[in-house]
């Protein structure tokens, strides 16, 4: 498992050997308020964040303004709101957006946005988006994902829903439309989404399958879930961040507060940094403890000549002497002089030598 490529969001390096890129999603957890909106670009700053990312449409570039049972959610979170008025309460306006990139470059914290229609993206390139998120509803607009993918900019693709076969086409399109810079979230579209239901088993296999940079957009309730994704290779994680989920607004439920999102930045890059790599010797902080192994060592006063036996030599700590696995052939040989009390064996005592 390995992620065979980097890509760069705004100078940062993200993919093999670099720190989890932590992503918080705003989304309509602004509740309305831009103040509030700045309030968690500063919150997800202080927490270690590297981005915070928004959500781009209007109800009208999303749905229409239509009553019909089409438009109705069934079950989950927002069970019977009606699509229009959802989106219209979640949304964020539009002539926010500028003076929220300008606050979070005054922050020194990356900010982009998943857009939803072409006018979208076109805004968003006015403001000099460093990058695209596509969103897991999203996959399947290829046109869109064209789109994005001419900017020229690193496009993060969320999978949640996705056949292998969608995956593999929106891919095609973003390579076909000159996206090389691509990363791909394993992500479960259920809010909050059951841990059992997490599938972590995906990234990997994403990585592996694809050949790309991989992570995950997680929608469970705490943050055991991400941190384990990490360990698995995950090196984008996207959660959703609220000032206080008692605020209440659309996504709050689900959302991490402030000091959860610290948590979750630092145990994600300690998991990551825990990887590492194949090891089969002592590490640095181990060099000093070698010596607690077992060795042998002279447990009897031995006069030259006379043979080693059970009682004259034994396998204890500490290691100085030669290896336990010796004893079976240094039994029954010769001391090649007078051997001492707690002696370390090692072969210029035994006549004759010892193959080691």
């Amino acid at each position: 498992m390995t992620q065979t490529k980097l890509i760069n969001i705004a100078g940062r390096l993200i993919g093999t050997g670099q720190p989890p890129y932590i992503i918080a999603e705003m989304s309509g957890n602004h509740n309305g308020d831009l103040e509030r909106t700045f309030r968690i670009l500063e919150e997800a700053k202080k927490a270690g964040a590297d981005a915070v990312k928004l959500q781009t449409y209007r109800p009208d570039t999303i749905t229409i303004d239509h009553n019909g049972p089409d438009f109705i959610v069934e079950g989950g979170l927002w069970n019977g709101r009606r699509l229009f008025e959802l989106y219209e309460e979640a949304h964020t306006p539009w002539e926010w957006h500028r003076a929220i990139f300008d606050r979070a470059r005054e922050l020194g914290i990356t900010v982009f946005s998943s857009p939803f229609d072409p006018t979208a993206v076109d805004l968003l390139e006015s403001l000099e988006a460093p990058a695209y998120k596509v969103a897991s509803p999203e996959i399947i607009d290829l046109p869109l994902i064209r789109k994005i993918a001419d900017t020229g900019k690193p496009m993060i693709i969320s999978t949640g829903m996705a056949s292998l076969e969608e995956i593999g086409e929106a891919l095609a399109a973003a390579r076909a439309g000159g996206a090389d810079e691509i990363v791909l979230l394993h992500c479960t579209s259920a809010y909050p989404t059951p841990p059992e239901e997490a599938n972590l088993a995906t990234i990997p296999d994403l990585d592996e399958r694809f050949g790309v940079v991989t992570g995950l957009s997680d929608h469970t309730l705490g943050t055991t879930v991400a941190t384990t994704a990490v360990a698995l290779g995950a090196a984008v994680i996207e959660k959703h961040l609220t000032l206080a989920r008692s605020d209440g607004g659309v996504d709050s439920a689900f959302s991490l507060e402030p000091q959860e999102l610290a948590a979750l930045v630092e145990d994600a890059r300690i998991a990551q940094a825990a990887m590492g790599e194949p090891m089969y010797h002592p590490t640095r902080s181990e060099a000093s403890v070698v010596k607690n192994r077992r060795s042998l060592y002279i447990t009897k006063p031995i006069p030259q000549g006379e043979p080693f036996t059970s009682e004259n030599v034994r396998s204890i700590r500490p290691g100085f002497g030669l290896k336990p696995k010796h004893l079976d052939a240094v039994l029954g040989r010769k001391a090649a002089r007078d051997l001492e009390f707690g002696e370390p064996l090692d072969v210029t005592m035994i006549a004759g030598g010892l193959e080691t």
